[in-house]
């Protein structure tokens, strides 16, 4: 048996399939390329930055009396628990 035709068979029969795979590729990306343009037709906008409120302190929304409650349970939970 000659193993040479065999191999030269077999030679085509790979460069014949990368070419196949190769030229399917490049059509699959030209198409993929084609379909981003009509994928979305307006431009993304720029979104307006959402001002943040300022932080308040504590002191600012907290009624003294409430303060002064918070400050007694606390002191109270740090004497039972030590």
């Amino acid at each position: 048996m000659d193993l040479g035709p065999l191999l030269e068979q077999a030679l085509m029969l790979m460069l014949t399939g990368m070419a196949v795979v190769f030229v399917f590729l490049s059509i699959l990306i030209f198409l993929v390329r084609q379909l981003e343009r009509f994928g979305d037709p307006t431009p993304p906008t720029a979104t307006k930055a959402i001002p943040q409120p300022k932080a308040q302190s504590a002191s600012d929304t907290l009624s003294p009396d409430v303060v002064a409650a918070i400050t007694v349970a606390v002191q109270q939970y740090r004497q039972r628990h030590r």
